[in-house]
């Protein structure tokens, strides 16, 4: 009897275009949903700003002073509750764990010829200033799936090359590797650049603090290029390239903060629940907005993840964020997709094993031993 293979992940036999069908859908249905939910207090606060009633050392700016009051107003309200807060506090831990996660992925050297991911201090600009989930969408998930897409397409031109020569060891792919210094440079960078002002907003709720949040995506890159050259100073060496995730301390060190963060949202919001709501009218309104946005873009890195490895991690990612919140559950998903890209090469990471744990090219069990890329 032929072994059973179960579910392959849709990137490897869908084109590029064909697995871009959903994150248009989901930017129309994004726009949409904005749409139907928008009121009157929205436009009330751009006409504040515009003439100038808001603000007005910010609005009265040239060019760009109407839209960056509106911004902070638009934040400033969002904020003006406990209930407010607790549920800012969820998205921005989520978006933490993305900028982890995003940062990490920059960071590996088989995204180095990807402009949008090896260098995302654009578009997260682009997402925080202006387009939210839209960007997500139609950009950032873009941009990944191709990365993606070229790594596997690598790695089967690198095992079909292979065929048909003597069976010899196989140099380590390093192409999911980074350098050791981003273990200290990302952890650091997103907690100064990002955390730091993110709890200041929280915490003060002031036009400066939001304005000082809104270019948070600035303050990583410059804190983490600073940071990687002062530790290959320290350290009188070249960097050398190691996979994190097969190294408990350093996935630790980088992952820590964003998931216990996320825990931490996660029990605040459980608890704020229990209270009564406080928010004004105004305040809810913006908050629609935010948790619109929000909630499209976690449907929108669930289907990446599905697109790339399969649905055990989207539903794993699910899980874990119900239970420790969308931050934490983030972050656990993406190691998991990154064991499951890493450790199965030649199994084109979507589809399964024989049921049987038969290795199949050679008919032996398949243990630890068994090459990754068979000849």
């Amino acid at each position: 009897m032929a072994p059973s293979t179960r579910w392959q992940a849709p990137i490897h036999h869908l084109s590029y275009r064909a697995l871009l069908v959903v994150p248009v859908l989901l930017a129309i249905a994004t726009v949409v949903m904005l749409f139907v939910h928008s009121d009157v207090n929205a436009a009330l606060l751009w006409s504040q700003c515009h003439s100038h009633a808001a603000l007005p050392q910010l609005s009265r700016i040239p060019a760009l002073g109407t839209p960056l009051c509106y911004l902070v107003s638009f934040f400033h309200v969002a904020l003006d509750s406990l209930r407010s807060v607790a549920i800012m506090s969820v998205v921005l831990a989520f978006v933490g764990g993305l900028l982890t996660v995003t940062t990490v992925e920059a960071a590996r050297v088989c995204n180095a010829p990807h402009v949008l991911v090896a260098y995302p201090t654009g578009p997260w600009l682009v997402f925080n200033l202006l387009g939210g989930a839209v960007v997500w969408e139609l950009v950032i998930t873009p941009a990944f799936i191709h990365s993606t897409q070229a790594l596997f397409a690598a790695r089967k031109r690198r095992q079909d090359s292979n065929e048909g020569h003597d069976p010899a060891p196989q140099a380590e792919d390093q192409s999911s590797h980074l350098p050791d210094t981003e273990v200290i440079a990302i952890p650091v960078s997103v907690a100064i650049g990002y955390f730091v002002p993110s709890i200041l907003m929280l915490v003060f709720n002031s036009p400066a603090t939001i304005g000082i949040w809104l270019l948070f995506p600035v303050y990583v890159s410059l804190i983490r290029q600073a940071v990687r050259k002062v530790v290959t100073a320290v350290k009188r060496a070249d960097p050398t390239l190691i996979h994190l995730e097969s190294n408990r301390r350093s996935l630790a060190i980088v992952y820590a903060l964003p998931v216990l963060l996320s825990i931490a949202a996660h029990v605040f919001i459980i608890w704020n629940l229990t209270q009564p709501d406080d928010r004004k009218k105004m305040t809810k309104s913006t908050l629609t907005f935010i948790e619109i946005d929000i909630q499209f873009i976690l449907w929108t890195v669930l289907y990446w993840m599905l697109v790339e490895v399969g649905w055990r991690v989207p539903l794993a990612t699910a899980v874990s964020s119900f239970v420790v919140g969308p931050g934490a559950g983030t972050c656990l998903g993406w190691v998991y997709r990154e064991k499951l890209i890493h450790d199965r090469p030649d199994n084109h990471n979507g589809t399964e094993e024989p049921e049987s744990g038969v290795d199949e090219p050679t008919g032996r069990p398949a243990d630890e031993e068994t090459p990754l890329l068979q000849s």
